[in-house]
């Protein structure tokens, strides 16, 4: 089974991965664009995410047998991401080690994904209104009756797909506060 998924939050990501381990289908693959791989399984697993900036081969290696001398499996997933998969079958020790650091600089990575894309977002949309706005059909707004109702009709698809960027910049900027919030969270405790 294959379901497609995105998510700006770990936690929130742990937390469905787990709620689908509960209805019996353990995850064997994630894809970077958001495509998760399960499988069907009659045993009880637990997921659990750890939270890494980039690794060298050579620390990444010790890094997954620290994990899988404890019984953890990785889970494929994307590399650049920084979020580390493991799971493993449900026992009296399902917490893996991921310290505030970590975490920490994940949200930071995060604020500064979102804070780039924004403003791309926003650059994107000033180029595209500073002349023209959202409608460009010529006299739109002198027309009168129905033929002004069929150029508006006809025409807001077009303005409304000439608002995804700047419906874009709102979601990531929205992504930016929630991520900052988290961060500034950790560092206060």
């Amino acid at each position: 089974m294959k379901k497609f998924k995105m998510f700006f939050d770990i936690e929130k990501e742990e937390q469905w991965l787990n709620e689908q381990l509960q209805k019996g289908y353990r995850c064997t693959n994630i894809s970077g664009s958001g495509i998760y791989t399960f499988e069907k399984t009659d045993k009880t697993y637990v997921m659990r995410l750890d939270y890494q900036d980039y690794l060298s081969k050579k620390k990444f290696k010790d890094y997954k047998g620290i994990y899988e001398d404890f019984g953890w499996s990785y889970i494929n997933s994307p590399w650049l991401s920084g979020t580390r998969y493991w799971q493993k079958e449900d026992d009296d020790q399902n917490e893996i080690f991921s310290d505030r650091q970590s975490k920490s600089n994940y949200y930071k990575r995060l604020m500064g994904y979102s804070s780039c894309f924004g403003l791309l977002c926003l650059f994107y949309s000033y180029m595209i209104y500073k002349d023209s706005g959202l409608y460009l059909a010529e006299g739109l707004w002198s027309m009168e009756g129905a033929m002004f109702w069929k150029a508006f009709l006809f025409e807001t698809p077009f303005a409304l797909l000439r608002s995804l960027p700047a419906l874009m910049a709102v979601i990531f900027g929205i992504s930016y506060y929630k991520a900052y919030r988290k961060y500034s969270m950790l560092k206060e405790k």
